[in-house]
């Protein structure tokens, strides 16, 4: 029986062979969009956002990085299915690619800091050394109140469903790291929320709504506004 680790894994290959799949798509390598492979790792990305809380520190953070990585992958491949159908051609996908990575780094980053913090602590060192290890706790702790916010567009939520389901489960990520997780939407609630906030701002002049989820002060923040 496959474990955790296991299971994490394979997310990671199928999330590697769906964008090369993705791009064989675009380049006209393949005549449909790689839905099996897609499927399949939702499939594996619903189970784990169920199961968060079975989830050791190590792991969480480490999903929490793939689902991060393919819902930014998820807008990509959107875009990009878009311009294929309509003939339309842009060049900023690169910007996409290093949003990722620098965010992956952040991520690194902050996991680190507080790993060793940690470590500081339970080894019980000296008292400067321990004050050290209190105030990079602290900072950590504080960078993880206010976090950089998750973004996307919608125009018509109703036939862009994988970018909804890229913002429930940002959603639900975010507020499983503030412990808010009690009381989370379920994904159907969520789409019927995100349908008729669209219409709303949609009815008030918007033609694209730009979503947003952070963390501001340790508190989950989901807000909507029409795009510029």
């Amino acid at each position: 029986m496959a474990t955790i680790d296991d299971e994490l894994s394979q997310i990671e290959r199928d999330i590697r062979t769906l964008k090369i799949e993705y791009e064989q798509y675009f380049g006209g390598g393949r005549s449909r969009p790689p839905t099996d492979t897609q499927w399949r790792v939702e499939s594996l990305m619903r189970r784990y956002n169920e199961r968060s809380g079975e989830l050791s520190a190590g792991q969480r953070f480490r999903f929490n990085n793939l689902a991060q990585t393919y819902a930014k992958y998820v807008e990509m491949w959107r875009k990009k299915t878009v311009q294929k159908e309509t003939g339309v051609t842009q060049h900023h996908f690169g910007a996409a690619a290093k949003a990722i990575e620098a965010e992956r780094a952040r991520q690194a980053a902050e996991h680190q800091a507080t790993t060793e913090a940690a470590g500081a602590s339970a080894a019980g060192r000296a008292a400067n050394a321990g004050e050290a290890g209190v105030h990079t706790s602290e900072r950590a702790a504080e960078a993880r109140k206010t976090t950089a916010a998750f973004a996307l567009s919608l125009v018509d939520p109703e036939h862009e469903k994988d970018k909804v389901r890229a913002l429930y489960l940002k959603l639900i990520e975010a507020r499983t790291e503030t412990g808010e997780k009690a009381g989370a939407p379920s994904l159907k609630d969520f789409e019927r929320f995100v349908r008729q906030k669209t219409k709303d701002l949609k009815d008030k002049g918007g033609k694209e709504i730009e979503y947003t989820v952070s963390i501001e002060s340790g508190r989950v923040k989901l807000k909507a506004r029409i795009s510029i």
